[in-house]
């Protein structure tokens, strides 16, 4: 099996019971499938969900918090005991667990960014595990992202992960509700979310939970428009995570079989991802793009339309207005209209990690014949 980087969301309701306590044989249980993965040769980056569920009971509050100040509370409580459970129990294992906790912003502040993107590659060449958490105690917008569902698709999409799989307590999206409905059907693939599957999709079914399933269609939308494809789910022992990269999860797989993959990128780009604006090149650019093999450098960008941000995708055009395909960027619109026609060593410091391309080879597909 190819080695690939998997990002892995775990939700409050797969760690805790439904007094918000952490329980050691659920987390047990995907530390041991994480484990598994990773001695197969993958890498995996963990976002986990739980903190706020964790504390809120140390501090004395009979469920789970409503008002903002104490969600933040509990949230400061719970960070510490949920990285020092990930922390006891990966030991055995010889592999340690590094905690990251973000905010959305830091995937739109280029110096924040690249600071994250840095110190997650250190921590994955250095054969560390990355447990990833929204930094829940001190930020007060990002709590609406949804138990984590969001923060994760991000992650996957701007780490170019191979796979995000959603692990849940629910094994999968269904056309209705399976608990009132015992005809409901479940959705084993779908290639992409649509109004009418969100429509499908409720929100939280417990009081740990904060996500639902509409919320991590969301996300699957989110992951998709980065290129990267779903698995949301559930699973057990200590293979599910080699299961799921096999496209035998119990669950719902969006956007490509993870079995015949990953590497359906040049078809998502094609067939599938939005242009979220517009690069022109001129006829230098233009023949090395058709003809050459080669990336999209700064030099070769003439003119930017649209808005966009780092890792969105783009369409690029010639001299002519002729369309010659798509690509994801290395640059926002507003870091590429200071660089553009500069050479790549004085371009690169605006790019979110410092690359020279403009679109990689890897991440470009023509469009003109």
């Amino acid at each position: 099996m190819k080695k690939n980087r998997i990002v892995v969301k775990i939700g409050s309701s797969s760690l805790t019971d439904e007094q918000g306590n952490i329980v050691e044989e659920k987390v047990l249980d995907h530390v041991q499938a994480i484990a598994k993965a990773k001695a197969a040769g993958h890498e995996v980056i963990v976002v986990s969900s739980g903190a706020v569920s964790a504390g809120f009971r140390s501090l004395g509050y009979p469920s789970r918090p409503k008002i903002m100040a104490a969600k933040q509370a509990a949230a400061a409580v719970g960070q510490s005991l949920l990285i020092q459970k990930y922390l006891s129990l990966f030991a055995p294992f010889g592999h340690v667990a590094a905690q990251m906790l973000l905010t959305k912003e830091d995937f739109f502040s280029r110096s924040r960014f690249h600071n994250f993107h840095t110190a997650m590659c250190e921590l994955l060449r250095a054969g560390a595990i990355p447990i990833i958490n929204e930094n829940d105690s001190i930020s007060i917008e990002e709590l609406t992202y949804g138990d984590n569902d969001m923060l994760s698709a991000l992650v996957s999409g701007f780490l170019q992960a191979d796979a995000l799989m959603i692990l849940t307590d629910i094994d999968g999206l269904y056309d209705s509700n399976p608990k009132t409905n015992p005809s409901a059907k479940r959705f084993n693939f779908i290639p992409e979310v649509t109004e009418k599957m969100i429509s499908y999709a409720g929100d939280s079914g417990t009081s740990i939970g904060t996500g639902g399933m509409k919320s991590k269609l969301l996300a699957a939308e989110k992951a998709l428009s980065l290129g990267v494809p779903v698995f949301v789910g559930m699973g057990s022992g200590e293979n599910k995570l080699l299961d799921i990269l096999e496209g035998k999860g119990s669950g719902t797989y969006i956007g490509a079989p993870f079995q015949s993959r990953m590497q359906m990128k040049k078809q998502w780009l094609a067939h599938h991802a939005k242009s979220a604006g517009k690069i022109v090149v001129d006829r230098g650019a233009e023949q090395a793009l058709l003809s050459g093999g080669k990336s999209l450098l700064p030099a070769g960008v003439t003119e930017i339309d649209g808005l966009f941000n780092a890792m969105e995708v783009v369409e690029v055009t010639n001299l002519d207005g002729e369309i010659l395909g798509k690509g994801q960027v290395y640059y926002s619109s507003l870091d590429l209209t200071k660089v553009k026609g500069l050479p790549s060593a004085e371009a690169k410091a605006y790019s979110f990690n410092e690359r020279s391309e403009v679109i990689h080879r890897d991440h470009w597909v023509t469009l003109k014949s």
